[in-house]
């Protein structure tokens, strides 16, 4: 569990230096303040760590593009930051702003300052900025993070709206059919019965059935998303539970390969950026797809980069895995001989990029069209199953 530690510290410099730093015991904070070559005075335990949440994303992109245009400008980082929170207006990002440019005027390396905070950003945040400083490229990395971001973005708003408007539909379906099994069905089948409800055709005898049981079927719908709930849950938990989670949705038609797809870019983007941080490939890999999100690629990535560290080339040592594809892997080899990794990797990350957002547009295409088909077939078969029985009662009185 993690506390929160007072401390106060000499730096290199001979400077007197005091903060906050969040650990799992005393000993594991002194180590992290002597990582950061801080001398430790004095370190005590203030209380419980506050819950740490990450900044959110659309305040992280403003930030981060403002922090891209203030390092163009030749300001100093720690110079930067403090410009940059006095025009931010949220209290615990200005908070944050102003304790990373603290730990920099302390002499604290900006990635270990990251480090400190990373569950506030992205993956890779810290590296890519040091990378930054140390290259001279740091509005330049900046800015290529913020359009990967900004894909990311993207892509969560279009499936947002692709389902959005499906799910309404399906909603106000089941609210129509429950109304009608409610009221309008029982009282019409009291009416045939009336009338002499014998023979009745079968689609109207399961329609007055369905009528009759039609809460303990919502029961049964709550119960069963409450238990697939709790399965979500359980296989969040762990790496082979997600992984399990990505296998079945990677078998689910359109949805699969959007999420592939995605997954694939996110990669990409992450492997250009690292590639033009001076990472080396087993390195970039292993990074690369944490930053994709997927344990999938996780697994497959960490096979890849030891193969390639036991002295195999890409296209060998990428032979057992299924997530990445073969043309990527063909790519990144082809781009690593001729120079031109980079390169290739930005153009893989448009590529998947423009699929993502082809299927997405498909998928919006089919679920909207779908519903409505669905919601036409139920009622339809409804009227016809209360239409039927009228006929044989015509024919009965004629």
């Amino acid at each position: 569990m993690m506390a929160t530690f007072e401390y106060n510290a000499l730096t290199s410099s001979g400077r007197l230096m005091k903060g906050t730093i969040e650990a799992g015991s005393a000993q594991q904070a002194s180590e992290m303040l002597t990582d950061m070559q801080l001398t430790v005075n004095e370190i005590t335990k203030t209380g419980e760590a506050r819950p740490r949440t990450a900044i959110g994303r659309n305040e992280f992109l403003l930030f981060n593009q403002q922090l891209a245009s203030i390092t163009k400008a030749g300001i100093p980082l720690d110079r930067g930051l403090r410009e940059l929170a006095s025009d931010v207006t949220s209290r615990s990002m200005r908070r944050l702003v102003l304790e990373i440019a603290d730990d920099l005027s302390a002499g604290v390396p900006v990635d270990k300052a990251i480090e400190q905070r990373q569950k506030h950003f992205p993956p890779l945040y810290g590296r890519i900025l040091r990378a930054g400083v140390e290259t001279g490229r740091l509005s330049e990395m900046l800015t290529s993070l913020n359009r990967h971001l900004e894909v990311g973005t993207r892509t969560r708003r279009i499936i947002l709206e692709a389902l959005t408007y499906p799910a309404v539909v399906l909603a106000a379906s089941a609210i129509i059919v429950t109304y009608l099994f409610l009221t309008v069905i029982p009282t019409f089948a009291g009416v045939i019965y009336d009338f002499g409800g014998q023979g009745l055709p079968w689609l109207t005898q399961m329609l007055f059935t369905m009528s009759e049981h039609v809460m303990t079927f919502w029961g049964c719908v709550l119960l069963i998303a409450l238990a697939a709930a709790a399965v979500y849950v359980i296989l969040s938990a762990s790496p082979a539970g997600r992984r399990f989670k990505e296998g079945v949705l990677l078998r689910v038609p359109v949805l699969g390969r959007i999420f592939r797809c995605g997954v694939l870019a996110r990669m990409a983007e992450a492997m250009g950026l690292l590639i033009n941080a001076g990472c080396t490939m087993p390195q970039c890999l292993r990074l690369s797809a944490g930053a994709s999100g997927s344990e999938r690629m996780k697994l497959e990535c960490e096979i890849l980069a030891g193969g390639i560290e036991q002295g195999a080339a890409v296209m060998e040592a990428g032979h057992v895995c299924r997530m990445i594809p073969r043309l990527f892997l063909y790519s990144v080899q082809l781009g690593a001989q001729r120079n031109e990794l980079q390169d290739n990797l930005y153009s893989l990350s448009q590529m998947y990029s423009e699929q993502t957002r082809c299927l997405q547009a498909n998928l919006q295409a089919i679920l909207l069209p779908a519903m409505i088909v669905i919601l036409g077939g139920i009622i339809s078969t409804i009227v016809v199953a209360m239409f039927l029985p009228m006929v044989r009662i015509v024919n009965v009185m004629a």
